[in-house]
């Protein structure tokens, strides 16, 4: 492994390559800057841009908007009060009154600071236990491939907040999307009179409009308020080094705690940044010897915040390069560019592509670095960015969204597409029914019909899903996972019943 580690650092290295880590983590903090912009729809926006470019140097650009994606939240998170992604919600609990008492610069560096720190822990743990699973997962073979993907698409759609049918009936909408056009027979299912549907739907252009366009008209509606509420913010920040390096020797165990938090939890399938935050932000206050000091502006609570989110980083890779499962959206649309290069996630990964994962860490490693300099040197500059209006980033984003769709394969059908899905997805928001477990169904839709049939072709008994160990394993956690998602379900809306019932 440190022989193929090393040329892929070797690779990596090169001026072309590391001058698309650097763009790739810029645009990334500053998407993360940019409230309501996600990093989600920063990975988008840059996805198609990788058409042209050889594996390693598409990767490597996609893995610098993800390491930048995750720490750039942490300035509107200070500076505005407003996450700028999703995984950065309880950076806001200490990060804005920090901010509020006149110490702006300490709340940013303490969190780039953990935000780096997450990022390494994160690495080590795809280093040691990215092979030893995809060791494991040599094994499977198509039944317990299909039952993995089942088990994955049950936990994704039963993290749907309180909303289990609405993420089950996502997913399987998600899935109904990839039986469009021709079977793995030639058989033509679903064209709808239509004959660029023959072929069936290209993924890119249904992601960028189910998630960025629904996002994008989201914000419109919900951010317009917080806007207003940003003008006249101080963007004049000073880092003070000294104070940060005191502030982080005092959180040595948080940041270890945070930063394993994030690892095991991005490599669950259906989890990422969002639910990491929420679990560290808990433990530092469960362990915390003042814990009454969280959410007025602690270090412990951004550390735990920034630190966790960063980490997700590095786990979200193990169960999508392993296993061919991706552990979360981001990392959902990271499969899409291996794919869209010819290369399939999955157990053989390890052995038939090694330089492009060793290329993976090196471009994590080397993408924290850049991302603490960047974060460091231009901090003052992002901070004015997160004050651009959602009226202009708009059609911006919107205009490079139909570009990426169209260059894909020069077709104005594919901007068509994503129309389409983005009123589809628009509508969905409305309704709040959860747009990843949509998207996941659309990504590992072809694969899970792939393994079903091969398994069928196989063995036509479908006992045979319950007779091999590992299979029957998977299926039983599916239906635990469902069963358990029901049993949330019903105690949210016991605990929503009593609390109308005190208002009463």
């Amino acid at each position: 492994m440190a022989d193929f580690f090393l040329q892929a650092l070797g690779q990596v290295s090169s001026p072309s390559v590391l001058a698309l880590i650097i763009i790739g983590v810029l645009f990334g903090i500053i998407g993360g800057s940019i409230p309501g912009f996600t990093v989600t729809m920063a990975i988008l926006v840059v996805f198609p841009f990788t058409f042209a470019m050889d594996p390693v140097s598409g990767v490597a650009l996609m893995v610098g908007v993800f390491v930048g994606g995750y720490s750039g939240g942490i300035v509107s998170g200070v500076m505005l009060g407003i996450p700028g992604t999703p995984s950065s919600i309880t950076t806001v609990y200490d990060g804005y009154p920090m901010a509020q008492n006149g110490e702006p610069g300490r709340a940013l560096g303490i969190g780039v600071a953990a935000s780096f720190i997450g990022t390494l822990i994160s690495v080590a743990v795809l280093v040691f236990f990215g092979p030893l699973i995809a060791s494991f997962s040599m094994n499977f073979r198509p039944w317990e491939i299909t039952a993995l993907i089942v088990f994955a698409l049950t936990l994704v759609a039963g993290l749907s907040n309180g909303a289990l049918l609405k993420g089950l009936l996502a997913a399987a909408l998600g899935l109904l999307i990839t039986t469009v056009g021709y079977d793995r027979n030639s058989n033509l299912r679903f064209d709808f009179g239509v004959p660029a549907l023959g072929s069936g739907f290209e993924i890119l252009p249904v992601m960028i409009g189910i998630f960025a366009f629904s996002q994008l008209m989201g914000n419109l509606e919900k951010l317009r308020d917080e806007q207003g509420k940003a003008k006249g913010v101080d963007t004049n920040v000073t880092i003070p080094y000294g104070r940060i390096l005191k502030d982080m020797a005092g959180q040595k165990l948080n940041t270890l705690r945070s930063s394993l938090i994030g690892s095991l939890v991005g490599a669950l399938p259906g989890t990422g940044g969002t639910v990491a935050n929420f679990i560290s932000y808990d433990q530092a206050k469960k362990f915390s010897r003042h814990p009454e000091t969280f959410g007025k502006g602690t270090p412990s609570g951004i550390v735990a915040s920034e630190a966790s989110n960063s980490a997700v980083a590095g786990g979200a890779f193990v169960p999508t390069l392993a296993l061919g499962i991706p552990g979360d959206l981001p990392m959902a649309i990271m499969m899409g560019v291996l794919i869209l290069h010819g290369i399939t996630p999955g157990p053989l990964m390890f052995e038939q592509n090694p330089i492009l994962v060793g290329a993976i860490y090196a471009s994590l490693l080397i993408g924290a670095v850049i991302m603490v300099l960047c974060q460091l040197l231009l901090v003052r500059w992002f901070a004015k960015i997160s004050l651009i209006p959602q009226e202009i980033l708009v059609p911006v984003v919107l205009m490079l969204c139909a570009i990426g769709s169209y260059a894909l394969n020069n077709n104005l059908f594919d901007i068509w597409v994503l129309f389409v899905f983005g009123v589809i997805g628009y509508l969905l928001w409305k309704a709040e029914v959860p747009l990843t477990p949509l998207i996941l169904g659309v990504v590992l839709g072809n694969n899970l019909e792939r393994q079903l049939f091969r398994a069928l072709e196989l063995d036509d008994s479908w006992m045979t899903f319950l007779t091999r160990p590992l299979s029957a394993l998977f299926l039983a956690l599916a239906v635990a996972s469902v069963i358990f998602s029901l049993y949330q379900d019903r105690k949210i809306q016991r605990n929503r019943l009593k609390a109308q019932r005190g208002d009463g």
